[in-house]
């Protein structure tokens, strides 16, 4: 069973939790640091090399969760170009291609290993999608795709493995793609996630960020920080919230407590 609700307050920490947070207080050395970020293109092309593409389940929530991406439409068969920053190997674009043939979709991941993987999925035509390899943080979109013609721009679970100091620079670049009064759609990891209280000592990098054994990273957003990041860079905010979610195990009588931000963004 699990239950879900949205709002504007973030998760309440346990007692034993707070304690457990408060005492982590030693972050990984500055030249640890600096090889992680060196390092964060190899650290995910290994991880797809390890997982191939059986890793992340395809998410057929997409659409449920994100309602715009068919109220966008001025009419029902209307042809969308969307935009997925991030989009590993796939397991968003083709559930949300074979839901929706009226859709064109840009696809970009840092991994050149998950591109591959899309241009080998039996799904993937060159007349439907275009994929290419990016670093959303200094490679120009505009290099691939034409400035103002993106109806909806996709960023889930991948802001969160960027460097804080850098998720500005990615905010930029999918600015220039998107249509004015378009949005981007947005969900990843909140502030006290389940996932956040699970690191080891000596995982932490900075506020609300760590890293995980394989070197990839992996920050905790809250509401403030998010609506700041994205106004900064000229975006209106339209939605903006934690969604929490309480997944139980009845077997082992495990409560897993599990916090997303989802939100949307809008560029004027």
């Amino acid at each position: 069973g699990a239950f879900q609700k949205k709002g504007h307050s973030a998760r309440v920490l346990s007692p034993e939790e707070a304690e457990r947070l408060a005492k982590d207080q030693v972050l990984v050395s500055e030249f640890k640091q600096l090889k992680l970020e060196k390092e964060a293109q190899k650290n995910w092309d290994l991880f797809y090399k390890r997982n191939s593409t059986n890793f992340f389940k395809d998410r057929h929530w997409t659409t449920r969760e994100f309602q715009e991406l068919k109220a966008c439409r001025e009419f029902a068969d209307q042809k969308l170009t969307i935009l997925e920053a991030g989009c590993g190997v796939g397991n968003c674009l083709f559930p949300l291609l074979e839901e929706d043939l009226n859709i064109f979709a840009y696809a970009c991941d840092f991994s050149p290993r998950a591109v591959e993987y899309v241009k080998k999925n039996a799904l993937y035509s060159t007349e439907r999608c275009k994929v290419f390899q990016c670093d959303l943080t200094k490679d120009d979109l505009l290099d691939n795709i034409p400035a103002d013609s993106v109806d909806v721009v996709t960023l889930i679970f991948v802001l969160s493995a960027i460097h804080p100091d850098k998720m500005h620079l990615v905010l930029r670049n999918i600015y220039k793609v998107l249509k004015p009064g378009k949005c981007v759609l947005f969900r990843d990891y909140g502030l006290y996630d389940h996932a956040m209280l699970r690191f080891k000592s000596s995982s932490k990098l900075g506020e609300n960020f760590y890293v995980r054994q394989d070197g990839t990273r992996s920050y905790f957003f809250t509401e403030e920080f998010l609506s700041q990041l994205f106004k900064a860079e000229g975006y209106e905010q339209v939605v903006n919230e934690y969604v929490q979610r309480e997944t139980v195990n009845r077997k082992e009588d495990l409560r897993v407590p599990r916090v997303f931000l989802q939100s949307k963004f809008q560029k004027p």
